[in-house]
């Protein structure tokens, strides 16, 4: 009989886990580590969107100037907090670069196709005894309040409808019967009706929960401090609770991904940008439909007899810390699109921030490392990391098996920007 093949997973995010749940599930032997807690990095508390709809990179037209018009406002939508620092500087300089149409063109088809397999994955997640999370598939609206944003929406969808993606154009009337729990001031939207949600949380909890049961070993509180290595290859990885050896090696770490690599002296370009999210628990009105309120980045969820409010990405180092005008500024967003929701309820819920991975070109690193043979990158999904969460995995293990991977990884190979760095 062939010996089982180990492999340890560096990071128990969205992204580790369902690794560590399609790697079991090929036959492996699996452990996870992780610096801190299960989904602390940025899974936990997120909006919990599954979205077909996203299909356009972080990197596109007009992204540059948006966050340059932004750069100086500490409560903006997007911002970057100014400071001396090599790795935000060639990261701004390859993100700049990345922001033309020429690169929506090549990645548009990747991410919906991506999205696509992972809403597959999750349906079929949904079903396996001891999974239940929550897991609607009752579209995503995406609500506009000014001409600019209408514009903008119309033409989303308008590029949707082009790679095959379901998207209806609602005037405020039709929204109002999609959704007639809600009072809206948005003056429409856009519906796509194949996106789905679900509550990250019991997600992480759950499947964690069903790896133990099948025999992976998690170990939380375990940073990857060095690694040992061989022959163009990694032996083992140094923590706190000794060497532990592996055949193969995931980096799932998220935003903590170039720290974790620097003692290899590889180069993978990713900048913090941390989300912040309000979780009110018996609000005075509860959607049925998750939104998106377009001008304002802000996602608005509903999680059972909860509705969640998340947006805002702010580099700013890996820092957690959380910065109450942001919170401030992302309540008082809300009443321009919905009646019924004062900021002041939605200040008052549950606060919490995460840091997402963001690559410049905002398409994930998949794929083996050259310098180390089996070293996997499973990281840089900026905030599409629940989205693509199952998908990742299941890529990562077809890998690992030897397989033809389900979805082409040359767009996402870890390495893409190597030529940067040399020059």
């Amino acid at each position: 009989m062939a010996t089982r093949r180990s492999i340890l997973v560096i990071g128990g995010g969205a992204v580790g886990l369902c690794t560590a749940y399609y790697l079991n599930g090929a036959g492996c032997d699996v452990t996870v580590i992780d610096q801190g807690e299960i989904g602390s990095g940025s899974s936990l508390h997120n909006a919990g969107l599954v979205v077909p709809s996203h299909f356009i990179p972080l990197a596109a037209p007009g992204m540059v100037r948006m966050g340059l018009k932004w750069m100086f406002n500490p409560v903006s939508p997007f911002y970057i907090k100014p400071r001396l620092d090599v790795d935000l500087v060639r990261w701004l300089w390859l993100f700049a670069a990345s922001c033309t149409a020429q690169h929506v063109g090549r990645t548009r088809a990747l991410l919906r196709d991506m999205s696509h397999a992972s809403l597959a994955l999750y349906r079929e997640l949904a079903h396996v005894p001891g999974m239940a999370f929550g897991f609607r598939r009752n579209g995503l609206a995406m609500l506009f309040r000014t001409e600019h944003g209408k514009r903008g929406a119309i033409a989303m969808a308008a590029q949707a409808k082009e790679i095959g993606v379901e998207a209806r154009v609602l005037s405020r009337g039709e929204l109002q019967e999609l959704e007639p729990s809600v009072r809206f001031r948005a003056s429409g939207a856009v519906y796509y009706p194949n996106d789905a949600h679900m509550n990250p949380a019991l997600f992480l909890d759950q499947l964690r929960e069903t790896l133990i049961g099948r025999g992976v070993r998690i170990l939380t509180s375990t940073p990857a401090l060095r690694f040992e290595q061989r022959l163009n290859g990694i032996q083992a990885v140094e923590t706190p609770r000794g060497l532990l050896e592996a055949d193969e090696f995931v980096l799932a770490g998220g935003a903590w991904s170039p720290e974790i690599l620097r003692p290899l002296r590889l180069f993978l370009p990713l900048q913090a940008g941390k989300g912040y999210s309000l979780t009110v628990r018996h609000p005075s009105v509860l959607p049925r439909i998750p939104m998106l309120l377009e001008e304002a980045r802000v996602a608005v969820t509903p999680l059972g007899d909860r509705l969640r409010f998340a947006g805002t990405m702010e580099i700013a180092g890996l820092s957690p810390s959380i910065t109450r005008r942001r919170v401030e500024a992302l309540a008082n967003a809300v009443p321009s699109y919905l009646e019924g929701i004062p900021p002041a309820e939605i200040t008052a819920g549950d606060v919490w921030a995460g840091l997402r991975p963001l690559s410049p070109d905002g398409i994930p690193f998949i794929g083996r490392f050259r310098r180390f043979e089996n070293l996997i990158a499973a990281t840089g999904h900026a905030m599409l990391g629940i989205s693509l969460a199952p998908i990742t995995g299941k890529l990562v293990a077809e890998i690992v098996e030897g397989r033809i991977p389900s979805i082409d990884l040359h767009l996402m190979r870890p390495e893409r920007f190597q030529s940067a760095q040399q020059s």
